[in-house]
């Protein structure tokens, strides 16, 4: 589950990570007096103003039809309301969201934390996530902060570090200063660095996250270490132990489908093909969409019914498909290990009669226990369903419907 820069941070200075402050704001007169309290807080009329999405690529990003950046820095009041009411109800598009964008429903009114000093602010990246092929988490790090960590990795690889860490043992002092260290920090930013590295692994392991990225990480002009921004990832098998993250979901972020597939526990994720997929099991659903796209035809969505894909299930995951106007063509593709094929079979038979007429094509390969009975079921309904048993039929199937 993703969540807002702005809860993100919430949480950090929980766990003792120093962040930029804002106030979050959903009108332009909401921001206005945001960037009013922070005048009093910081004494400065300077604040940043930035769209809450989740998407990254905010700062480059545009809203729809003008030259309004997602992230803008306002040096007066006036220029709070201007930028706030451009950005505020309207859509951003950035490299993230493709050509649809998103619509700005809130946007954080931050304080102006690139202030003048002894030094120059100075800024780095870094994650925290898990490295499944060695089973440790790891933090990644660059002096290269403020940029598409994808394009440091292709143009100057060897500036990016890597520590992992034993989970056995957590996260060692040692490893706290070779970071600061190798970030090419001294004095009080070293420290500073320590504190903020120990803190932000902390809040990682504490709340079951999946990853955290904070980019950029500032060195101010005092040698203050900042999170600017902050993305975190939170871990959806693990939200049972934290109902308060769990409440922090927004549900205007996620496609209104698979929002409702989630209330009747259907893992559904739409793509934007035209062939609907209906499955027990991710991997058979990775193989289905493999079939597909052989077939001629593009997945129009992965949809996971799980082990009990009794008659409800399937007729629940069949109306989902079907919300999808870009779907030509249904193909079952249920592997009777746990479910019975037959099972599936009635329920995708009485699923059809309920739903009614059906205008697309739908072909169902059941395997597995009762598979045969499940055959001769779907054969003798009298609906315009085929069935098939081996996967080349299926295939051979999709093929030939989308021809037509």
């Amino acid at each position: 589950m993703n969540i807002h820069e702005y809860q993100a941070k919430e949480i950090l200075k929980q766990y003792g990570v120093k962040v930029q402050e804002g106030i979050v704001a959903s009108t332009p007169d909401q921001a206005v007096q945001a960037a009013k309290k922070l005048k009093e807080l910081y004494n400065s009329d300077w604040v940043v103003i930035k769209s809450q999405i989740h998407a990254g690529g905010r700062g480059k990003g545009k809203i729809e039809g003008t030259e309004q950046r997602g992230v803008a820095l306002a040096k007066n009041i006036e220029q709070v309301a201007e930028i706030s009411k451009n950005i505020l109800g309207n859509v951003l598009v950035t490299i993230q969201t493709g050509a649809k964008g998103k619509k700005v429903n809130k946007i954080l009114v931050a304080q102006d934390v690139y202030y003048p000093g002894e030094s120059s602010p100075k800024e780095y990246y870094m994650s925290v996530l898990l490295d499944r092929a060695t089973g440790q988490n790891v933090i990644i790090y660059t002096t290269e902060g403020g940029m598409d960590i994808e394009e440091v990795a292709h143009n100057t690889p060897e500036k990016i570090h890597k520590e992992w860490i034993d989970p056995l043992v957590g996260l060692q002092a040692f490893q706290t200063r070779k970071i600061a260290f190798n970030l090419g920090l001294s004095g009080k930013a070293l420290k500073e660095m320590t504190t903020f590295v120990s803190s932000l692994y902390n809040a990682y392991i504490n709340i079951d996250a999946s990853m955290f990225e904070i980019n950029p990480v500032l060195k101010t002009s005092d040698d203050c270490i900042l999170a600017v921004d902050g993305k975190v990832g939170l871990d959806d098998n693990a939200l049972y132990r934290h109902p308060e993250l769990a409440a922090l979901r927004d549900f205007d972020e996620e496609d209104p489908t698979e929002v409702e597939a989630g209330e009747f526990d259907l893992n559904y994720v739409k793509l934007d093909g035209n062939v609907g997929c209906m499955v027990n099991g991710a991997g058979l659903a990775m193989a289905t969409m493999d079939i597909i796209k052989l077939s001629g035809g593009d997945p129009a969505n992965f949809l996971d019914v799980g082990g009990t894909a009794n008659a409800e299930r399937v007729e629940k995951a069949m109306r989902i498909i079907l919300k999808d106007i870009n779907v030509k063509a249904i193909l079952i593709n249920i592997f009777g290990g746990i479910v019975r094929c037959d099972r599936v079979a009635q329920g995708v038979v009485d699923a059809y009669k309920n739903i009614g007429d059906i205008p697309v094509p739908i072909i169902v390969r059941l395997q597995g226990t009762n598979a045969v009975e499940a055959k001769k079921l779907i054969d003798e309904s009298g609906l315009k369903v085929r069935s098939a048993i081996a996967l080349k039929e299926a295939a051979e199937a999709v093929s030939e419907v989308l021809k037509n």
